[in-house]
């Protein structure tokens, strides 16, 4: 199966897509990256900047699986419900697709993940 999906992070961006990228790696040895778009954050008060990403891999793992390992990168990172309460978000990592079926349809139309999405196509062709 062909996976699809957005990594952000506003707080010690640097830090923690690094950690995130090298830990994905670690899973999914397949994995390619878009480059990092940073964005103004959507829906919060918070004014922190975002760093975004977009990254494909291919897996067996089932969705659910997938979903689990990237829920404990986020904890790897120090992502706790506390501080998401209070717009920290150290690391997110959602799960956009797999196999073309999109499970996060407004994100998926969200401007940094065409973007990405465009970049990881060129680097496969």
């Amino acid at each position: 199966m062909v996976y699809t999906i957005c990594i952000g992070s506003n707080e010690c961006r640097e830090q923690n897509l690094l950690l995130a990228r090298r830990r994905l790696e670690s899973f999914f040895p397949n994995i390619s990256f878009s480059r990092e778009e940073e964005t103004k954050p959507l829906y919060m008060c918070r004014s922190a900047l975002f760093s975004n990403q977009v990254a494909r891999f291919a897996s067996d793992s089932n969705a659910d699986e997938v979903f689990s390992i990237l829920k404990g990168i986020e904890k790897e990172a120090g992502r706790t419900v506390e501080e998401k309460a209070k717009e920290i978000i150290r690391l997110d990592i959602d799960l956009l697709a797999c196999d073309g079926n999109i499970y996060r349809v407004d994100d998926w139309e969200r401007d940094y993940v065409r973007h990405g999405l465009q970049q990881l196509e060129e680097l496969e062709t």
